[in-house]
């Protein structure tokens, strides 16, 4: 059974977001990218506690396609541990959810 994912990662700046999360819009591999600007974030780093302005992404795609779309996003994403965090919706509109998963297909090889 395929199902809807929503997957949050943070990028550096808007632009960066903006160009992946249209990147991976145009090849089906999300149906959504919705980038929230203005994110902080506290966190450690290589033993030290760093803070920055980031953009939040919450991208939406199923579970069929996901391993395509984690391996294009680690592939574009320019951190060298870029967040990916799968969250799995315990219930969503049948209509989204339908519109979803004729937004997205896993890609030919």
């Amino acid at each position: 059974m395929n199902e809807l994912l929503l997957i949050l990662c943070t990028f550096p700046d808007l632009a960066k977001a903006r160009q992946i999360g249209t990147l991976l819009v145009e090849t089906q591999l999300a149906a959504c990218a919705n980038l929230l600007p203005g994110a902080e974030s506290i966190y450690r780093w290589e033993g030290q506690v760093e803070t920055a302005s980031e953009v939040m992404a919450i991208f939406k795609t199923s579970r069929e396609v996901f391993p395509a779309f984690k391996e294009k996003l680690q592939e574009l994403h320019p951190y060298d541990v870029p967040e990916i965090v799968v969250l799995h919706p315990e219930a969503v509109s049948p209509s989204y959810e339908a519109w979803l998963l004729n937004s997205v297909a896993v890609p030919d090889r």
